[in-house]
């Protein structure tokens, strides 16, 4: 996971980063994202996003940096073990985690950002992932 020293320079279409900051509920993991210059996010409807409400903003590494909290990070993994779902040990949110759909970047819950992102949502089909996970 990226550090809070990474926190500048470009993105990948070469213009200035414009970070965000978001954590869990009880404020013990923090993190800053750059959601880039077109964020959509993805309202998933598989057993885990559909319980959790969770609401996807899929960023490369080099757009993630974990500011806080690194210690306080438990992992569960199910179904074809690949996901690694990330969650506060105190609190139990899911701010961020490693996607199946993007194993080298981060899904952030845009619900844990500071300020609302006011990007578009798109619906996805979750409980058919593998056909669905074309489209990502």
């Amino acid at each position: 996971m990226g550090t809070q020293e990474g926190l500048s320079g470009a993105n990948a279409d070469g213009g200035a980063r414009s970070w965000m900051r978001g954590g869990c509920h009880c404020g013990a993991v923090r993190f800053s994202v750059d959601p880039g210059p077109a964020p959509m996010l993805i309202d998933c409807d598989c057993s885990i996003c559909a319980m959790t409400g969770y609401r996807h903003l899929i960023v490369a590494a080099d757009a993630f940096a974990l500011t806080a909290g690194a210690d306080r990070l438990r992992e569960y993994r199910f179904g074809t073990g690949t996901a690694r779902h990330l969650f506060c040990d105190a609190c139990g949110i899911k701010s961020f985690y490693v996607p199946r759909s993007h194993p080298d970047g981060y899904s952030v819950n845009a619900r844990c950002l500071d300020q609302p992102l006011g990007a578009p949502v798109r619906a996805f089909n979750g409980r058919e992932w593998d056909k669905a996970a074309l489209a990502l």
